[in-house]
């Protein structure tokens, strides 16, 4: 079934702006990004949904012009963390222990170990260590929006300062990393959506190490 889905699913180009994905199947993709995994569990990002239209028409205008962002039914901006502080490690921490309502002597060693190589790392390692757990979230989102039947374009063509400026992200402590329209596809008027999706042989793509 998931593989089925994922075969269906392709970068799609034209949505239809008058078909609106419903409320559910927008949480359920979101919560898929929500679950994912990330490095010591810290989930240094968030995601901004976006579908005020004014808001939109800007970002389209930084983002190559794409038609998806407006046309789309919702935006997902995934955006890191800029920096790994103390205050956001000890955060995801404490909330572990309040959760499990205990605390653990190797959990707690684990976090000073964190707190004394993140925090003196420079900020921009940092900020490129959060991005690629973003993108975790962004690859389940995708997979969770194709089991939904829902289409979604993943994209980097954007302005991220331009794009961060706009969602007033830099005053959150957040740099925007990539964003998915998502949405239901205008056939008619999308050059991709009767093409054969291409991939790689197995062959060349996956070797075993035996």
């Amino acid at each position: 079934m998931l593989l089925e889905k994922l075969n269906w699913r392709y970068a799609t180009k034209k949505m239809d702006p008058a078909k609106v994905v419903s409320d559910d199947k927008v949480e359920r993709i979101l919560e898929a990004a929500r679950l994912a995994p990330t490095s010591s569990g810290l989930q240094p990002y968030e995601i901004i949904v976006v579908t005020n239209p004014e808001t939109r028409a800007k970002i389209r205008e930084i983002a190559w012009n794409q038609a998806q962002v407006t046309d789309g039914s919702h935006l997902l901006v995934f955006a890191a963390w800029d920096n790994y502080t103390p205050e956001r490690i000890n955060m995801m921490f404490d909330l572990v222990n309040k959760e499990r309502d205990f605390t653990n002597e190797g959990w707690e060693n684990y976090r000073k170990m964190l707190l004394d190589t993140y925090v003196p790392r420079d900020p921009q390692v940092n900020f490129e260590h959060a991005a690629r757990q973003a993108y975790i979230g962004f690859g389940l989102a995708l997979t969770a929006a194709a089991f939904e039947g829902v289409d979604a374009t993943p994209m980097e063509g954007f302005d991220a300062a331009k794009l961060d400026e706009i969602l007033g992200l830099r005053e959150r402590g957040l740099r925007s990393v990539t964003i998915m329209p998502i949405g239901y596809r205008e056939e008619e008027g999308d050059w991709l959506v009767n093409l054969k999706k291409v991939r790689r042989a197995k062959d060349s793509f996956i070797s075993v190490v035996k």
